[in-house]
């Protein structure tokens, strides 16, 4: 209550308010949450670690109930939803998310806790996901030296996935474009890269969506949380398709999942992108999956119908295929 007193600088409704004294006031995104030791409902063990002290990057770790002591599992990294600005790897949204999909997968799960808008303005977020995936990557090369044992235990290097959901899907995409470019440590592959809703956007109308109208709010949002990004809403990490964006045929994977909704404005883009990087001469293999009569993030918000249970079983047998 004592924000509504305080003089606003600046607000990006209905994400964030900051006000003039330098206090974020966050209205949107679910409670934080603290990592459970196997879980009464799933059987999924969580708990947080530090990957990095300068910058912090922090991340929470998912491990599902083995069925052997020694047992090796594919390995997910996860980037959270939240327009860059809000949301995170420890709220109770996106927790209860990876707890349902690691138990499923048999995955095990690193959920990234990268910087975020407006205290740290992009490119921050994808240089955090960059140096956690640099980390993760290291624990199958040889000498590890600052290691997590739930990786190094029960981590397959031979099935490595990116993921995330909307801004998250945005830096998984970016990430797999760099690791194309420049590889991993011990030269990891990335076997595939799961994409739910992916944010993106840019100047030229795809469908019944554009960006020409400076309302639009997918702009709003890139603009404000990346003010100094080259070619603003046709940088190529936020629109892959724009004439000056490096061909996805360099995306470092041999297997895609699309994910779209219906009532998602954002729908049109992540067509569009599917249907680019086939045409891209990307060689590997492509899904895309529609889900009619819901909205963005849906299967995220909504966890527990059921049709959000139908879009985690198939990005589940995505991970297991």
């Amino acid at each position: 209550m004592a924000c509504i007193a305080k003089e606003v600088e600046t607000e990006l409704l209905p994400f964030f308010r900051v006000y003039k004294d330098g206090y974020v006031e966050r209205l949107l995104g679910s409670q934080y949450v603290p990592p459970l030791l196997d879980d009464p409902e799933t059987g999924v063990s969580s708990k947080d670690i530090t990957i990095s002290q300068d910058p912090l990057i922090k991340a929470r770790v998912f491990l599902p109930k083995l069925d052997e002591p020694h047992q090796k599992l594919p390995v997910l990294v996860y980037y959270h939803g939240g327009g860059f600005c809000v949301e995170s790897a420890f709220s109770s949204d996106h927790h209860r998310y990876l707890d349902g999909l690691v138990s499923q997968a048999k995955v095990v799960a690193v959920s990234v806790e990268y910087r975020m808008a407006p205290e740290h303005y992009l490119p921050a977020a994808y240089e955090d996901g960059w140096a956690a995936l640099q980390w993760i990557a290291s624990h199958f090369a040889e000498n590890v030296i600052d290691d997590e044992p739930w990786l190094t235990n029960h981590g397959n290097s031979e099935r490595f996935f990116l993921g995330g959901d909307s801004a998250g899907a945005n830096i998984a995409h970016n990430i797999a474009m760099k690791v194309g470019k420049e590889g991993l440590p011990g030269g990891l592959k990335v076997l595939g890269v799961s994409l739910t809703h992916p944010y993106f956007c840019g100047s030229k109308e795809i469908g019944s969506e554009t960006c020409e109208d400076p309302e639009d709010f997918g702009c709003l949002v890139w603009n404000f949380v990346y003010p100094s990004a080259p070619g603003g809403v046709d940088c190529p990490m936020i629109n892959p398709v724009a004439p000056d964006a490096p061909s996805l045929a360099g995306l470092a994977c041999s297997r895609l999942f699309v994910s779209v909704s219906e009532n998602d404005e954002l729908r049109h883009r992540g067509i569009a992108y599917y249907e680019a990087v086939k045409e891209s001469g990307w060689e590997g293999e492509a899904e895309l999956v529609e889900v009619e009569g819901e909205d963005h993030a849906f299967h995220i918000l909504k966890f527990e119908t059921p049709k959000a249970k139908d879009l985690t079983r198939k990005v589940a047998d995505f991970l297991t295929k």
